[in-house]
């Protein structure tokens, strides 16, 4: 019986973590529970669960710390999400713990840190995100000295094939509807802009060890194929499931075990129930790749510029990324400023490396500073 305290149960992740506890209550359970406000949510969750040791950070800031240090948890699952999410997922290190971790921003900002405190500790950083989650699965399974490459997929978001002239154009109601997941309203924001899939290349770069000019991004806008490596003989391998982070978190869970389960298996002779709820009926399963648009969402290259320029400018990225997604979001900026605010944001020097987590917090905090500003001069 594993212990599991769930961060962010009321959100996205933390939904389907529960869910995912509730059809194996013979192999989980709820040690420790927060949420950020919802105060209600949290109170029917932990009722259900019987877990009393259950938070709120928007009422303590050290909330998910002393959950975590009440639980005698096996693993945590980090569903914070942004750079918040950082300190959770250090405490959860520092005690030996194993993290199942969804918030990308742990490795964005403190990668090799983050990575040497759990190697100090003896515990495993196991990735929810479901790119990383295949990545994590094909490299166990095929060896890392395998590996010339990987490829992350992305769906495109809602904007895929929108014409250029009409992105200044969007408004937050519109890039929060995602054609093939359900997430929170940061990371679907992200996924529009193709920010998501920056970040995600700067994670994959820094928890597998593989350079940035060995990752590519392919637009797969069924969501089906979640990533796949390239070996050295040049031979694609990949990862295939519903999109459904219930698969990714179960992996997370129960791993080293693959533990049979309900969730919907796919079926490549399926006629209807792909992520693309337009197909007629009689249709076949249609897998779909594309180059992104890297011209008109230039987040991604962003993102590929700070990892290679290395230093402080990944954390500078996210920072920048989180405080012009949240003015798009209350319509204080155009969708078409995020990547104008950021890119205005890492011409600052970022240069110097972080050693300390201090030091990660402290260029985090001159990056946001400095994206208000940019911001204000708009």
């Amino acid at each position: 019986m594993k212990k599991i305290v769930v961060l962010g149960c009321t959100g996205s992740i933390g939904t389907s973590t529960l869910n995912i506890i509730r059809e194996f209550p013979d192999r989980f359970t709820v040690c420790g529970l927060t949420a950020h406000t919802k105060r209600k949510e949290l109170y029917t969750i932990s009722k259900e669960f019987d877990c009393l040791n259950a938070l709120l950070t928007s009422e303590d800031e050290n909330a998910s710390k002393k959950v975590i240090a009440n639980s005698d948890a096996d693993i945590v699952v980090n569903g914070i999400a942004g750079a918040a999410g950082l300190a959770p997922s250090v405490y959860t290190l520092q005690q030996g713990i194993d993290l199942a971790l969804a918030n990308k921003e742990t490795i964005v900002m403190a990668g090799s840190i983050i990575k040497k405190l759990a190697s100090t500790n003896h515990c495993r950083i196991l990735p929810v995100d479901s790119e990383h989650s295949a990545i994590f699965n094909l490299i166990e399974n095929y060896g890392h000295d395998a590996v010339d490459s990987i490829i992350i997929t992305a769906s495109g978001g809602p904007f895929r094939t929108w014409p250029k002239d009409k992105l200044a154009s969007i408004k937050p109601e519109d890039a929060l509807k995602h054609p093939t997941w359900d997430m929170g309203q940061k990371i679907t924001i992200d996924s529009a802009s193709l920010a998501n899939k920056g970040l995600e290349v700067i994670e994959a770069s820094k928890l597998f060890d593989i350079p940035a000019n060995k990752i590519k991004v392919t637009v797969h806008p069924q969501s089906i194929i979640h990533s796949l490596i390239q070996t050295k003989d040049g031979v694609l391998y990949g990862q295939l499931s519903k999109p459904d982070m219930r698969h990714p978190i179960l992996s997370a869970l129960s791993w080293p075990e693959y533990v049979p389960n309900s969730l919907e298996k796919l079926d490549l002779t399926a006629l209807i129930g792909t992520a693309s709820k337009s197909k007629p009926s009689g249709e076949g399963l249609n897998l779909q790749f594309f180059p992104p648009r890297l011209q008109d969402f230039p987040m991604l290259n962003l993102a590929y510029k700070a990892l290679e320029t290395k230093g402080a400018y990944t954390i500078a990225y996210n920072a920048a990324n989180e405080i012009a997604v949240a003015a798009f979001l209350q319509n204080s900026i155009k969708f078409t400023d995020i990547p104008i605010v950021t890119q205005s944001v890492l011409k600052a020097d970022w240069h110097k490396n972080p050693v300390t987590f201090d030091d990660v917090l402290l260029f985090d905090e001159k990056a946001r500073q400095l994206t208000q500003t940019v911001i204000a001069h708009l």
